[in-house]
């Protein structure tokens, strides 16, 4: 091994040779590597923040297993099905608690603004906390007065003024469906791409908002599994207990849920998927030209390492040794830019883009094999370089 090591240090590195020899042709082989890994970066990362930012509700949820309509789309898409069931439940051993909780996807007017927005409203009895949200639970009985609820700070939209007011500890009123609410509070969740932000009050305050509204219809039911139960085996007993007209689900497989809506059912998962795959295309040909030229350029030099001997292992090598750091150095400028575009997308929309570790490993690879892919594209000229046509 260490022979091996100490020979290809002692190599003469002609790949690298060649691409420096032309330095405008190598800036522009870099830029376009650049641009393809930025491309990559941005889609995987909206891709994330999808999958993340749908998913944030459901991970703040106090709950083992959700009990949901089986019309139910996605979080913003819930049906309704009967409480009834919230109370059959409680007959299965092993199941600690469970509760039940509303949603409505709702306009409301921006109390910075006046402007009309949709919002998500969530309400549950105060009395049982429903999220694993410090904000919220020391907020319980703040959500108890009548018409009072509590704002998401991570909304997307103009609420600086406002939310900078509620933490100066004042209240806001704004309108929800002709009614006057105080806005007594804060917590942090986040805007999604199915919603701009939420609200969180009571289940008694929701159902006055919506007089129309049967209490008896819920959206979701909360389980709680006691100590020592698997929630998985407490899953499958309810799943034969509960009639069909209810879904259970562990609380792993609800975010799965969502996130396969998004995957599947959703036009945006597919769209952020084929970006990424246009982001690698767009790679190949960008390098496949760059190395292609390069040996067209030196096709009679090559041609002149065959007459001396040279195998033609040696003429490939050489091609992917120029493969291989041209993906070197176009991936950290790639990054740079994409560093900064996350950090700009994200003041912008309050999406979750965080540049992580095994996302810059994925696209380093995925820059290497399709510098690679090129490189096999364009060393196939190699094999005709025959020293006797060349001269």
């Amino acid at each position: 091994m260490m022979r091996l090591l100490q020979q290809l240090w002692q190599r003469t590195p002609l790949g690298w040779l060649q691409l420096s020899h032309e330095k405008s042709r190598l800036l522009v082989a870099l830029s376009g590597i650049a641009f393809a890994d930025v491309l990559m970066f941005m889609q995987l990362g909206f891709q994330t923040a999808l999958y993340d930012s749908n998913t944030r509700l459901h991970r703040s949820l106090q709950a083992d297993i959700v009990l949901m309509s089986p019309q139910a789309r996605n979080l913003q898409g819930l049906s309704t099905f009967s409480r009834r069931r919230l109370y059959q439940a409680m007959d299965i051993p092993g199941v600690k608690s469970a509760q039940a909780m509303y949603f409505n996807y709702i306009i409301w007017k921006n109390p910075q603004t006046l402007r009309e927005t949709g919002v998500l409203l969530i309400g549950f009895n105060p009395d049982k906390p429903a999220f694993d949200l410090s904000d919220v639970n020391q907020q319980l009985q703040t959500i108890k007065l009548p018409n009072t609820v509590l704002f998401d700070r991570g909304a997307r939209g103009e609420y600086q003024k406002a939310i900078a007011q509620i933490d100066q500890g004042k209240t806001l009123t704004t309108e929800i469906e002709g009614r006057t609410i105080t806005i007594s509070g804060l917590f942090k969740v986040g805007a999604s791409f199915g919603t701009d932000g939420s609200l969180i009050t009571s289940d008694q305050n929701l159902l006055r908002l919506f007089p129309r509204r049967n209490s008896s219809s819920v959206s979701l039911g909360l389980i709680q599994v006691q100590p020592g139960y698997d929630p998985k085996k407490v899953a499958a007993v309810l799943k034969d207990y509960l009639k069909d007209d209810v879904k259970v689900l562990t609380n792993a497989e609800f975010i799965e849920f969502e996130n396969n809506f998004w995957r599947t059912n959703s036009p945006i998962g597919f769209i952020f998927s084929l970006g990424v795959s246009m982001g690698f295309v767009v790679g190949v040909i960008i390098v496949y030209q760059v190395l292609s030229t390069d040996v067209n350029s030196h096709i009679r030099e090559y041609a002149t390492f065959k007459a001396m001997g040279y195998r033609h292992y040696y003429l490939l090598g050489v091609v992917f040794e120029e493969a291989v750091i041209l993906a070197a150095l176009g991936f950290f400028p790639g990054m740079g830019v994409s560093l900064a575009l996350y950090q700009l997308t994200r003041s912008a929309t309050n999406l979750p883009m965080y540049m992580t570790a095994i996302r810059g490993l994925q696209v380093l690879v995925l820059t290497i094999i399709m510098c690679a892919i090129s490189g096999a594209i364009a060393t196939r000229k190699l094999q005709g370089a025959d020293p006797a046509d060349m001269f």
